[in-house]
């Protein structure tokens, strides 16, 4: 679905400058919590809402099984997923999604700290068996 515009584009865009003022500042090299908290202040500095550590109940069958915590869901329609991790593993996609529907949104970011350029990956939800293909940024 490149073709299309990708949903909340100009909101993605904005979280991506500012993580990568984060990196560029910090470098790679520190846990995940360091580049939360770092993000969270640039963000912050930015203007762009957010909020950290989110509690999502996650429902099966009108019941709630369990819950999860979201890195940041900014303005309420951008999920953001931060590793510090050599790779990105197939499942880091998967869970993106898998929290994209539990909150009813359609724009998500992936982001590895720990890679040098900054490894960015935009993750749309999975609609009807087409999804939007993750692409790196640099």
């Amino acid at each position: 679905m490149r073709d299309r515009e990708l949903p909340d584009k100009e909101l993605t865009d904005a979280i991506i400058n500012a993580a990568i003022t984060v990196h560029k500042t910090l470098g790679p090299g520190f846990l995940e919590t360091i580049y939360e908290e770092a993000l969270c202040i640039e963000l912050t500095a930015r203007n762009i809402p957010f909020e950290r550590q989110k509690t999502v109940a996650i429902p099966y069958r009108d019941q709630i099984i369990g819950e999860h915590r979201l890195d940041l869901l900014v303005a309420g329609h951008v999920v953001v997923e931060l590793k510090a991790t050599k790779d990105l593993a197939p499942v880091f996609f998967a869970v993106v999604r898998s929290y994209l529907k539990a909150v009813d949104c359609h724009s998500g970011l992936l982001l590895n700290f720990a890679a040098m350029p900054l490894v960015i990956k935009r993750i749309g939800r999975e609609y009807y068996g087409v999804e939007y293909e993750p692409e790196r940024l640099t």
